[in-house]
């Protein structure tokens, strides 16, 4: 497996404090079999001061550390990036990273506030050539009353990335409720851990992916955990990799006796909060 999103670097933003607790979280991804971690620390002016060739750099002492301790992971750089006027000209000038080599990176809008013109904002990072992942969509406190627009980015190329622990409920009903209705409408190509502690959001990818399995079979929660997040590891077009395609539940499966289109199903999907 591999994970594109995580607070691994220590002391450098809400995540890991210290290089030990790294250390504990990095044995963890690998007794889970994940073989490479984006460290992908917030880049928030006024909160996280963090830029590309100070991310970097933190990346490269950590991963000296790991081959030191014989801790078999893989590092590469990233950023959550957080949504700035400048966006794209942060990516080319490099104080804005994506994940690794890729054009692939990172966005993550306000929780509380949907941004205003958020479309036009994603639409200059395709037309600028990069491949935005808005992150952890189902977590956002205003996806509810601005659904519409999760599935009209989704349909105009934006990739979407889970939160692990939301499908098992560490966030609460909300967020999974979201995370579920998500996956099983086709529009999710990463799973991912946010992980930033040992604890309260440690990795936790393996649970997540045997919820996907449940939720969407086998093959698809290997695309979310494996197929896409090595593409995006390698810079492979969109195209060339697996599109998420609507599927119900396992559950359904079983009665259905197979798929049936996502227009079928939408009137079963009833938030209670």
């Amino acid at each position: 497996m591999y994970d594109l999103h995580s607070h691994l670097l220590p002391g450098i933003d809400d995540g890991a404090p210290d290089y030990e607790t790294s250390l504990v979280m990095a044995q963890a991804y690998v007794d889970q079999g994940v073989q490479c971690v984006a460290c992908t620390p917030h880049i928030l002016p006024g909160l996280y001061q963090n830029s590309g060739p100070q991310i970097k750099a933190a990346v490269a002492e950590l991963q000296q550390r790991l081959d030191d301790a014989a801790i078999p992971l893989r590092l590469v750089s990233g950023a959550d990036n957080h949504i700035v006027p400048d966006f794209v000209a942060g990516l080319k000038q490099g104080r804005l990273l994506p994940i690794g080599e890729s054009n692939y990176v990172l966005v993550e809008p306000p929780h509380h506030i949907a941004p205003a013109r958020l479309g036009d904002l994603f639409f200059s990072i395709l037309l600028g050539g990069y491949i935005p992942i808005l992150t952890h969509p189902e977590r956002l406190s205003w996806i509810e009353s601005k659904y519409e627009v999760m599935t009209t980015l989704a349909a105009k190329g934006v990739w979407m990335q889970l939160t692990s622990g939301s499908l098992i409920g560490r966030f609460g009903r909300r967020p999974r409720y979201w995370a579920k209705r998500m996956l099983e409408e086709g529009l999710v190509q990463i799973l991912a851990t946010d992980a930033h502690d040992t604890i309260r959001r440690p990795p936790d990818l393996a649970k997540g992916l045997k919820e996907a399995e449940r939720l969407v079979g086998a093959e698809e929660a290997r695309h979310l955990v494996n197929t896409r997040p090595l593409g995006v590891l390698m810079n492979k077009p969109p195209r060339e990799l697996p599109t998420p395609q609507p599927c119900v539940s396992a559950e359904e499966k079983e009665e259905d006796n197979g798929c049936r289109p996502v227009e079928q199903r939408k009137r079963k999907w009833r938030f209670f909060g």
